[in-house]
Formats: C-alpha cells, sequence, structure tokens
C-alpha cells in the first residue's frame, strides 16, 4: 500500500498514530482465527460481511466508480471488482492498471505523485470491509479499541507471503459490538521498505450510506494521536457519484492510452 503532490497528500492522511490500548499485543504468537479461502470465513468476520450487505452481494457486482476531491482537482476511480485493474481519471492526467502494469497520462506534466503507490489504494480504504475477505488473508485476534468510553471489539488482518506488493502490512478492523458494522480500521504501511512496521495509523468508519444493497463509505476520516491516545479527526475524504454495477466496463477500458507511459514497479 497511497497529491499539492501525492506525498503531501499521504503524509497529511497517514498522520495518525496507534492508541494505547493498541500498543500492546501485535505480536507473531496471536490465536489465528481463521483463513479467508473463498466465501470460509470465521463467524465474528462473517457477521461484519453479513452487517454491511454480506460478501455474496458484494461479489455479484464487477464494477465500481466513486469521485473524491482533492485540493485542486477532482479524481474518478473506476475498478473492475475481480481483477482490480483501475482507471483514476483527473482534469490534468489519468493512472490506471490494466491487470498487469500501471500507467501514466501526464502530458502536462502536472502529476508529482507515485502512481505506483496510489494505485488501489482508495479502493482499498473504500471496498472496506469486504476487501478484507480477499484469499490469502489470516484473521488473528486483537485487543478491543476504547474511544470516547466505548469499546470496539476487532481481530487482526495479516496476508500470506506473495499476496500484494506489501505482504507485510496488516490491518486492525474495530467493530460495533451491537450492529457489528465496521467503525475503525488500522493499518500499517510498508510500502518498498520491505520492513513490517509497528507505526499503526487510524481511520474512523462511521458514515455509511446504502449503495446497490451494500454499506459503503460517504467519508472517512483519519485522527491524530498524543501519547498513543487518539484524539480528534485530522482530515477526511468524502466519496460522491458512487455506483455498484453488475456489468464489467467494455473491452480496452483499462488499457493504456496511446500516449501513455508504463511505470516501473
Amino acid at each position: 500500500m497511497k497529491i499539492v503532490t501525492l506525498f503531501a497528500f499521504v503524509a497529511i492522511l497517514f498522520a495518525c498514530k496507534t492508541d494505547k490500548n493498541k500498543k500492546e499485543a501485535i505480536t507473531e504468537d496471536m490465536p489465528l482465527i481463521g483463513v479467508g479461502v473463498k466465501s470460509e470465513y470465521p463467524e465474528v468476520v462473517s457477521k461484519v460481511f453479513d452487517a454491511h450487505g454480506g460478501m455474496a452481494t458484494w461479489k455479484s457486482y464487477k464494477t465500481l466508480s466513486f469521485k473524491i476531491q482533492k485540493e485542486s482537482t477532482s479524481e474518478t476511480h473506476t475498478i473492475a471488482l475481480k481483477s482490480r485493474k483501475e482507471t483514476i481519471s483527473a482534469a490534468d492526467f489519468s493512472t490506471g492498471f490494466d491487470g498487469s502494469k500501471i500507467w501514466l497520462l501526464d502530458e502536462n506534466d502536472s502529476y508529482k505523485g507515485d502512481a505506483v503507490f496510489y494505485h488501489n489504494l482508495m479502493f482499498y480504504f473504500y471496498g472496506m470491509p469486504f476487501v478484507l475477505g480477499d484469499d490469502g488473508i489470516n484473521y488473528a485476534d486483537t485487543p478491543a479499541l476504547e474511544f470516547e468510553g466505548k469499546t470496539y471489539p476487532g481481530f487482526r488482518i495479516s496476508y500470506n507471503t506473495g499476496v500484494g506488493n506489501s505482504p507485510k502490512d496488516e490491518y486492525f478492523l474495530h467493530y460495533d459490538p451491537e450492529t457489528f458494522q465496521m467503525q475503525w480500521l488500522g493499518y500499517t504501511v510498508t510500502y518498498r521498505s520491505g520492513e513490517k512496521s509497528e507505526n499503526v495509523k487510524w481511520i474512523r468508519y462511521n458514515d455509511w450510506m446504502d449503495v446497490s444493497r451494500v454499506a459503503l463509505p460517504k467519508s472517512i476520516t483519519w485522527y491524530t494521536s498524543e501519547e498513543k491516545k487518539l484524539t480528534e479527526p485530522k482530515n477526511a475524504v468524502m466519496f460522491e457519484n458512487v455506483v455498484l454495477s453488475t456489468t464489467e466496463k467494455p473491452n480496452g477500458f483499462y488499457d493504456k492510452p496511446e500516449k501513455a507511459v508504463f511505470l516501473g514497479q
């Protein structure tokens, strides 16, 4: 796992730190509570998926699109849900993934970020909790998260070796104990470092909307922390024009435009 420049955007988004209750307990000897293979998940994981419309409903869709607003432009993200092909279109540039390579079209040299890092980043945050049902994922117990006097149980997600670009990344999903709806996401970033990180960043998921029978975020909010305790919202990302479709985009939709270039990975 990700613009002023892209890195400035990432610096804002990833400014949060871990909660003091979470500091303990990120260890390799935690008991696994299951492995996500196809549609077989641990009971509590299935309950979270069901609280958002169900994994079967999510898997019935082929294409997701949404728009997010940046300071100087807006981006429209379109994703093929099964292959994770993608296009991101803005006024001055576009980028995408054709299923094999990432490409960038930037004739005016206006894109200053890292398109490889950004590939599928916002989709992954937006597609929660369902993206945590991918193959090659392991689920483990994790301590509950405390915030404003409420306790949020959760589970930890890790990846099998060779899964994705950053298999050492970890996620911590915390849910409302009464509704099982997702409320918090903790995550680590190991992009290109190859080293496992203990710096957990936090996003609050408490603004949901119904999109074609699936509960998806209307917004997500990164939180700051002080002395390992979550304190206040830092910034939010709003999602607009969200569409889930049961049809795939036409052949060639995700292909590299003629004037675009492939990027190294």
